[in-house]
């Protein structure tokens, strides 16, 4: 499948972070550097990684408003769970891993990152023979004047990480858990803390979406849908038939079909 291909000779650099830096940092370098997760280190070593996701939900916490989100360190979110890899092993074994994580961290022969692997990484190399009907996957909307607080936990309850904002049917934008993680930092840095509570409340979805939304035609091929969400940084692209919403493709379905 990858020719012969190594993990160097398609991986990307080591996007690493403190585990005693501040999640605004974290999420300052997420966005600066395009890339989500970021790698967790501690004197060199890597303990986990941290994603938009976390950062998202601690920054929303009621039970972190206390505290400035300068004061909430990477490693209170920190996620354990990773994995890794050496840069001489055969590429085919990045998919099933990527299948199940987000990041694959690679590591020298003395256990310090070198690079890591993103679907972005793969996707790059290679990619899946199929149709866009056979990856896209449902999609899930809002309406505008939705509360924000009501889409965290819809993004909580339901594991959505983005929903396509639309009332009565017309795309009007997107909003994912990275707007939810820049508005809550924004939101907390020039409110008030006695405030937050009730300001918080007001806010609502057509206040942080990123509009106007990118979407593709259901024919259209799925080399250009992949080109769009490489070449755009993003990690899915809605899919419409006829102007109406009828799914989505992620980099994750992308995965799966490799």
């Amino acid at each position: 499948m990858s020719d012969n291909l190594h993990v160097k000779d398609i991986m990307s650099k080591a996007v690493t972070i403190s585990k005693s830096a501040a999640i605004t940092e974290a999420l300052d370098k997420m966005l600066s550097v395009g890339t989500d997760p970021l790698i967790v280190t501690n004197n060199s070593a890597v303990v986990g990684t941290i994603s938009r996701k976390s950062i998202a939900e601690t920054l929303g916490s009621r039970r972190s408003t206390p505290l400035s989100p300068s004061q909430i360190h990477v490693a209170n979110r920190t996620d354990e769970d990773f994995t890794s890899v050496y840069p001489d092993q055969d590429m085919d074994i990045l998919i099933p891993l990527l299948q199940q994580y987000k990041l694959v961290v690679v590591l020298d022969e003395e256990h310090n990152p070198i690079g890591q692997v993103t679907p972005t990484d793969i996707l790059r190399a290679i990619k899946p023979d199929v149709t866009i009907d056979k990856l896209m996957q449902t999609v899930y909307t809002i309406r505008s004047d939705e509360r924000v607080v009501h889409l965290r936990r819809r993004m909580l309850d339901e594991d959505v990480t983005k929903f396509i904002v639309a009332d009565n049917g017309e795309i009007l934008g997107v909003v994912t858990e990275t707007d939810v993680a820049c508005s809550m930092k924004a939101f907390r840095e020039v409110v008030e803390d006695k405030h937050q509570d009730h300001r918080i409340r007001n806010l609502l979805v057509k206040d942080i979406m990123t509009s106007p939304a990118l979407t593709v035609d259901l024919d259209t091929d799925i080399t250009a849908v992949i080109d769009l969400i490489l070449n755009k940084n993003i990690s899915s692209v809605p899919i419409t038939r006829n102007g109406n919403i009828a799914g989505i493709v992620t980099k994750q379905a992308l995965m799966v079909a490799l």
